[in-house]
């Protein structure tokens, strides 16, 4: 995942409400906009800006319409990049922190 991708997740998970409709995505499945704006405490017009926010950052896809209704379902592959890329970053840290122990652990003398 490039960083202007991952930012474009972070950005869009750092928002409360839209980690909100991602939890009410997760547990309804695909939902309008109607049936989203039911399950948060925001209007329906705030609902289809932060879903814009979460389509563009990958995290949500709006399905095929319906007659007038768009469903929206979540996307697991932004998640999914953006999981991978917390992870090298904490395997890096956890490399770090073992050649520490070992230094450490190799020289016995007091910290004086």
């Amino acid at each position: 995942m490039s960083g202007d991708a991952a930012g474009t997740v972070f950005a869009a998970l750092a928002d409360p409400t839209r980690r909100l409709l991602l939890e009410a995505l997760a547990a309804r499945g695909p939902s309008t906009v109607t049936e989203l704006a039911a399950a948060v405490p925001v209007t329906r017009q705030a609902v289809a800006k932060h879903l814009a926010v979460l389509v563009d950052s990958g995290l949500v896809a709006a399905r095929p319409a319906q007659g007038r209704r768009v469903p929206y379902a979540l996307d697991p592959r932004a998640l999914a990049e953006a999981q991978a890329y917390v992870a090298r970053l904490a395997s890096r840290w956890d490399d770090r922190l073992s050649a520490l122990r070992r230094h450490l652990d190799a020289d016995p003398s007091p910290l004086s």
